[in-house]
């Protein structure tokens, strides 16, 4: 009797790497789950808008005040929208997803998707927002869309259909951008012909700036951020027809505040994040709102308006 051949085990297909999140990303994001870090109370991953905080000049600042700055960044951005109720909205970057419960619960956005280049960060934020996941209660129509999702994906190839999105917005991720240009086309692309963008982060002020960051700032050395210069950032929206584009320096209510929480608790005076400060006043960076709108749409043949094919 022949011996019938031996089945060979099936080898499971390995994952491919994301050619758009780099390494120093993929850990910083991935394993080392920078939420949890001391620095950025509550979960979310910004430096703060410390200026709506009440009495900010008298007494020691609290974690409660700490995670009211970092909530208040995203007021700050949201609130340049002006009318944002039953609006849909796009978050560039959501981390855990906070910003985007932010958006749904106090101004009413509907629906929010939150996109994140990092598979660990979209896993995070589907956990800690099951259940608003899960879409409208019974008491709504059967056909409601759910009020929020989340979304893997690149910054510079946003998996949206064109013209999909009234308000989009990004809170302290632009700086890890490899291809700025690319997101601003993206932007483009996404908004509706009424959307607006929002978008808040750290830049350089200047070429010169970009030469000296890396030695004060690990993150600029080690590949984490990629130093962007305001003036090309801004120059970038306009070449990809973004319109109406504003920019505001920010850093007064961002890094002296943030410095002075960090002097105030022992595991975090001594830490390198407080160069931050020294880069904000010997003027290498700033922290800065930038705001646009939507292209204008394009005159078809007859005078007609298309927002696309």
């Amino acid at each position: 009797m022949a011996q019938q051949p031996q089945r060979q085990p099936q080898r499971q297909p390995q994952p491919q790497p994301n050619p758009h999140l780099p390494d120093r990303v993929a850990a910083v994001y991935g394993e080392q789950d920078l939420s949890t870090v001391p620095a950025f109370a509550g979960g979310f991953i910004n430096f703060g808008y410390w200026a709506r905080l009440p009495d900010l000049a008298d007494g020691p600042l609290s974690e409660a005040d700490r995670i009211r700055s970092e909530q208040d960044l995203y007021r700050l951005v949201l609130d340049t929208f002006g009318r944002t109720r039953g609006r849909s909205a796009l978050e560039v970057g959501c981390g855990r997803g906070l910003g985007c419960a932010l958006a749904l619960r106090e101004y009413g956005l509907a629906p929010v998707t939150g996109l994140d280049i990092h598979p660990d960060q979209i896993a995070r934020a589907r956990a800690t927002h099951a259940e608003l996941l899960a879409g409208p209660s019974t008491d709504g129509p059967a056909d409601a869309p759910a009020p929020l999702a989340f979304v893997e994906g690149a910054a510079q190839r946003i998996p949206l259909p064109d013209a999909s999105v009234e308000c989009l917005y990004s809170v302290e991720a632009a700086q890890h951008f490899r291809d700025l240009p690319g997101f601003a086309r993206e932007a483009a692309r996404v908004l509706r012909p009424d959307g607006r963008l929002a978008l808040t982060t750290f830049f350089a002020r200047a070429h010169e700036a970009t030469r000296a960051l890396p030695g004060l700032l690990p993150p600029y050395a080690d590949g984490l951020d990629v130093p962007h210069v305001i003036d090309d950032v801004a120059a970038a929206l306009a070449a990809a027809g973004l319109r109406d584009i504003r920019v505001r320096a920010i850093g007064e209510a961002v890094w002296e505040p943030y410095d002075r929480y960090m002097a105030q608790r022992r595991e975090l005076r001594d830490k390198w994040p407080r160069h931050y400060l020294t880069a904000y006043r010997t003027g290498l960076l700033d922290y800065y709102l930038v705001t646009a709108a939507a292209p204008a749409p394009v005159s078809a043949p007859g005078g007609s308006a298309s927002t696309g094919p």
